[in-house]
Order: C-alpha cells, then structure tokens, then sequence
C-alpha cells in the first residue's frame, strides 16, 4: 500500500538571529516541533512526513537527522549543507544518514537572482545527485526561475524538485513568465514539481481556492499527474491556512483534475524521488 506522505514540512527551535526569514511576533516566530503537527497528520490520515531545512545550517541539518531517527514518521530529511564550499563531498559525508534524502540551499535569498548557474554552485549540486539524493530547488521571481531550465541542463540527469511551484505571485496575479518558464522546466524529464506553499503566495487574508485553481492546473498541464507531490509548507502555511485546509485544497484539485493520481501525488511520487526507506507503522 503506498505510504501518504506530506512531503514538505519545516521544524525549528527559534531563534531570532538563524532564522531571520520569519517576521517576529508572527505565528511562525516559535518554536514548531514533531509533536506540534502530528494531531494535524493523524487528522488528515498521513503516515509521515518529509522535513525541510529552513535556515542555512549544518546544526539543523544535524538536529533534523536526529529527529528523524527519534520519529519513524519523519521519513526523511531535506538538509542543508555549503553548495559553494570545495568539501561538498566531505559535508555529505558528515551528514550521512539514512533519513538524508536530499539537500536545499534557500536560493530565493541570494541577491544575485543567478546564483544557482554559478559554477561552485553548480559543482555542488552535481555532487549531491551524483550520491543519489535529490536537490530541492527554491527560487522566487521570474529572473531566479528564469535560471531554472539553465540549471537543469547544467546539472544533467538526477532527482531535482522544484519547491512550490517556482513560487508565483498569486496574490498579485503572475501569470505570463511563470507560466512559460514551467513549461520549459517540465521539459526535463527528471525534474517534479511540489504542490505546496501556494497558500502563501496568494493574499494571506483573502485566498480562496479559486485563486489557485489556474496556477495548479498549469502545474498539471506541464508536468502530468505523476511528477506532482503534495506538501503542506507546515508551518509557513499557518500565515494563510490550517494544515488540513492546505490538504483540503490539493485534495478537491486532485480529485477535479486527476482523481486517478491521489496516490501518486499523496506520497507515491515522493518516496520515488527521494528514495525514502519504508516504514511499517507510520503514525500509529
């Protein structure tokens, strides 16, 4: 039976200076923790959960692993490690673990909107798919996923997963070069696609699931039903939704569009991409 996996989730200890991102005083400026998300997997029927760094730091990488081995349903983790450094090799071996399923530099960040097609960039990441785990690629503005497709013929074949769907800006409706630019991404047979963190791109406030009815449906068109995966952003989307309100809205999509791919979407897709171990008793 394939595994219902939320493939996309954060966990912290917060500490204003590492994580500089999250506005203080807002829902996310806490400590967010395993247990502070499981009643809302358990309601939603997920069996686990793929964990994605949030801030640039071998410490949370190494804190992360070690939830993971702690919670069996932390299926894997998403780290981080320093793409430019020449002991790209010598991190991952620091790293290794079996929870290790693939790595994600917060590139949306960098003031150089081409910072993924700098060649030390560029050498890490052929490291990382070379010991075959995957790099999760997050960008934000047409100039940054613009590098996108460069990025892919760069780095040639291995698991690359295109964070929230390159991030457009629902609320003040982008349309026209995020549209293109994933169609040309798709072009890479290799590359999937995450269905999450759109909540956040569209008016906080206001959303409603017509908002992002047509942002999904192009995610569909470019890259079929079964390069897509599910993750709920948990907590980022706690600015615009509840966890089952972001399941909610993937869900009615899925069953709208492509009811024959829940599974694939749900978790299928996720334990291919990021080669994940098998579990036996999930939440239970």
């Amino acid at each position: 039976m394939v595994k219902r996996i939320d493939a996309h989730q954060h966990f912290w200890r917060y500490r204003a200076a590492e994580y500089g991102w999250i506005q203080p005083g807002s829902v996310l400026a806490r400590d967010r923790l395993p247990v502070d998300v499981r009643p809302a997997l358990e309601a939603t029927a997920f069996d686990g959960c793929i964990a994605v760094q949030a801030c640039h730091s071998a410490a949370e990488t190494d804190w992360l692993l070690a939830l993971a081995e702690a919670h069996s349903w932390i299926m894997g983790v998403v780290g981080w490690i320093d793409l430019t450094a020449p002991d790209v090799a010598v991190q991952l071996d620091r790293h290794a673990s079996r929870s290790l399923v693939g790595i994600r530099h917060i590139a949306q960040d960098e003031p150089d909107p081409r910072y993924l097609l700098r060649e030390d960039v560029l050498r890490g990441v052929r490291t990382i798919l070379a010991r075959g785990l995957a790099y999760d690629i997050l960008v934000r503005g047409p100039a940054q996923l613009g590098c996108v497709p460069d990025l892919l013929a760069a780095t040639g074949p291995g698991a690359l997963v295109l964070d929230h769907g390159g991030k457009p800006d629902i609320a003040g409706g982008e349309w026209g070069a995020w549209a293109r630019t994933n169609a040309a991404i798709a072009a890479f047979p290799g590359v999937t696609c995450k269905l999450s963190g759109l909540v956040t791109e569209a008016d906080h406030a206001a959303w409603s699931p017509t908002d992002i009815a047509r942002y999904l449906d192009h995610l569909l068109a470019c890259f079929g039903p079964d390069r897509l995966i599910f993750g709920s952003d948990w907590p980022v989307c706690l600015l615009a939704a509840e966890h089952a309100a972001v399941v909610d809205l993937i869900e009615t999509f899925v069953a709208r569009a492509c009811p024959g791919h829940r599974d694939a979407i749900f978790g299928g897709t996720a334990a291919r991409v990021y080669r994940l171990t098998p579990i036996e008793d999930g939440l239970s």
